[in-house]
């Protein structure tokens, strides 16, 4: 058995106001577990309600104050270089928490998940001195004898609650930090409650810094944690990455003091392998987009739609990689995929598989349980799917894909768009043409060629139709935390003697 390091935990103290603090009153905790265990690591505070508004409060008066306002954005960048150096500083120790505390394999969250939060930092850090507005020159409606100069300016929403999911923990943090801070709002964090060390820990370094007092805040807890500051009157804008069922509760709660918005939900996403594809990359690709991180990824690729003639074949490939994929520790390097996140998540993942046998798919492979310790769940490809099984129309979350047979490419942008979700897409082929008529009509946020699961900081990332409102990332991302404000100045020309 391999024995996990001991990486530094958290103190379990909030960040509030710029100190670690215990709650104001609440003495409740939740555990950290570990899933690959099932085994208690430590436990944290479950916040209430006035914790919440200490934290809301603390961030408005960061944002209201001159000290805030008046901060150059070059200084506002150096304050995100210097968490990133911190990050840096502490990236192994934090691998480790993050695995700890999700399941996922230490390689993984070594060199992507630090790696990107590492990025994260420093991309919008850059971004802090790039925001500019736009000068309007043309004339007034009413004609009159003056001169008229108007110009835009963005404008920083304010107070952001940034609401995170449990399969890219300390990424996801950052994805909601980084942009907030970069284009002058203030933050309150709320991690998942599955997964919040790595949060905790970030409120440390974040601490040691020297950000300015409630320039972020990080509180801790079950849902009404996030339903206390959806409800907030001082927080102006959700950030918020997690289930549509949340998602959706969250808009109609925003919609009542009409905060904005950005939800990032969840995803049905095709990959779609064409008949002239490379087809030794397209399985592998394909199977890495639904296996990687036990498929607890949003743009997990869980429809597998292939032309008939390579359909055996591919088929075959996904099945093989899918048995040999060795289940295990995330910190064996010899593991290939960790546990799902919980026992109720894994259960759920079983309860849709048999549903879906239930309704006459048939499970190649997987389609269990393995017998031990922690919460893991067998890679499983479905095959005999309808489109109107629940496995084809539900988000898993879990690694579970439905292959299906394409006879006539005609069929294929109205196979892929048969789905509530619009979040992301893959297509492997080597037809340029193809490739890009099939994208220009996939109704779906990011759309990628030949590869799965990459994505950039520069480039725009949500999804449409049930996969949520708003985009992350790029340039959108100063869409999502600014908003535009309009200067008209009269010009006298009389007055002034011209």
């Amino acid at each position: 058995m391999t024995v996990p390091p001991a990486p530094t935990l958290p103190s379990g103290r909030l960040l509030i106001d710029g100190a670690l603090v215990e709650p104001l009153r609440s003495d409740r905790t939740l555990a950290a577990v570990d899933p690959a265990t099932g085994r208690n690591i430590m436990q944290f505070p479950v916040c209430d309600a006035d914790d919440v508004d200490r934290a809301v409060q603390a961030a408005h008066r960061c944002f209201q104050s001159d000290a805030w306002q008046m901060m150059r954005p070059l200084d506002r960048g150096r304050l995100l270089e210097r968490l990133a150096l911190l990050v840096e500083r502490e990236r192994d120790d934090l691998a480790a928490l993050e695995s700890l505390d999700s399941g996922k394999l230490l390689a993984v969250t070594s060199a992507i998940d630090l790696q990107f939060t590492i990025d994260g930092l420093r991309y919008f850090g850059g971004w802090a001195s790039k925001v500019m507005g736009e000068t309007v020159t043309h004339s007034p409606l009413v004609a009159e004898p003056a001169v008229y100069r108007a110009f835009t300016q963005r404008r920083p929403v304010g107070v952001v609650a940034g609401i995170t999911p449990w399969n890219f923990p300390i990424g996801q943090a950052i994805q909601k930090i980084a942009p907030a801070i970069a284009f002058g709002c203030t933050v309150v964090l709320k991690p998942s409650e599955e997964t919040s060390l790595t949060a905790l820990r970030l409120g440390e370094l974040i601490a040691e810094a020297g950000f300015p007092a409630g320039a972020v805040n990080i509180v801790t807890g079950e849902g009404a944690v996030g339903a206390a500051l959806v409800e907030h009157p001082l927080v102006r804008k959700i950030a918020f990455t997690g289930s549509n069922a949340t998602g959706q509760s969250i808009l109609q709660g925003a919609a009542r003091s009409m905060k904005r918005v950005t939800l990032e939900l969840g995803g049905k996403s095709p990959t779609i392998v064409l008949a002239d594809a490379d087809l030794d990359r397209a399985i592998v690709g394909a199977a890495g987009a639904i296996f990687a991180n036990s498929g607890q990824i949003c743009t997990a690729g869980s429809r597998l739609l292939i032309e008939a003639p390579i359909y055996d074949r591919v088929l075959e490939g996904v099945c093989r990689i899918a048995q040999d994929l060795r289940l295990g520790s995330p910190f064996d390097a010899a593991t290939q995929m960790g546990p799902l996140i919980s026992a109720r998540q894994r259960d759920r993942v079983g309860a849709l598989v048999s549903a879906g046998l239930a309704e006459g798919a048939v499970a190649l492979t997987g389609a269990a349980m393995p017998d031990g310790e922690g919460w893991f769940y067998r890679p499983t490809v479905l095959a005999g799917v309808g489109a109107d099984m629940t496995v084809m129309r539900e988000e898993i979350f879990g690694p579970v894909v439905c292959a299906v047979k394409v006879e006539d490419r005609a069929d294929i942008v109205r196979m892929a768009n048969d789905t509530s979700f619009g979040l992301a897409a893959s297509i492997w082929t080597r037809d340029i043409d193809a490739a890009h008529l099939l994208a220009d009509r996939i109704d779906a946020g990011t759309v990628w060629i030949n590869t799965h699961n990459v994505l950039d900081l520069a480039m725009p990332f949500g999804g449409n139709k049930l996969s949520g409102v708003g985009r992350e990332f790029g340039s959108e991302a100063m869409q999502a935390f600014t908003e535009p404000k309009a200067v008209c100045l009269r010009l006298d020309r009389a007055a002034a003697g011209f």
